[in-house]
């Protein structure tokens, strides 16, 4: 049986050169981190729980939230499962009629759904193996995540299908 870890959000980052966005998750143990490359609405539908803000209307893992709370389903935990050829993959647990039920989902889903139903973040100890950071112990502790600068800008992203997004001025 799999180990897992528990996290909870750290941040959400921006890669400055492709606008391409990071979760970062920071094990609730030690220091060590994992970043996980999201989408833009994903971003922002974190960003949002984690900072207070709430929408004047329901985003879409708000909606999400607020039906599963109706059903009176329940979010148990959400786990980060694996990591294949850079994909991560995830896993909702949610307590239905007295049974647990297991759901495919994104992880960057997952997160925001976790999140809004406060409820465990898990992750692997295989993928924390594989794609966890530590940071180099410095002197100056005011830029504890300055290891993701050099981690985010050196990994390959994914090609993007369109044109690239304009330039801002």
């Amino acid at each position: 049986m799999a180990k897992f870890v528990e996290m909870q959000v750290d941040s959400i980052r921006v890669h400055m050169p492709s606008g391409q966005h990071v979760v970062i998750l920071k094990e609730k143990e030690t220091d060590r981190y994992l970043p996980i490359w999201i989408g833009i609405y994903e971003a922002n539908a974190i960003a949002l729980k984690i900072t207070g803000i709430t929408p004047e209307r329901p985003i879409t893992h708000d909606l999400l939230a607020n039906i599963l709370q109706s059903a009176e389903m329940r979010l148990k935990k959400i786990q980060v499962t694996s990591l294949t050829n850079e994909v991560f993959f995830a896993r909702l647990f949610l307590a239905v009629n007295g049974k647990e039920v297991e759901i495919d989902s994104r992880p960057s889903d997952a997160i925001a759904l976790a999140v809004r139903m406060t409820c465990p973040i898990l992750v692997s100890q295989d993928v924390l193996d594989k794609a966890g950071v530590f940071p180099e112990k410095e002197e100056d502790q005011d830029d504890k995540l300055s290891i993701f600068k050099e981690l985010i800008n050196s990994m390959d992203l994914p090609d993007l299908e369109g044109p690239p997004p304009p330039e801002k001025s």
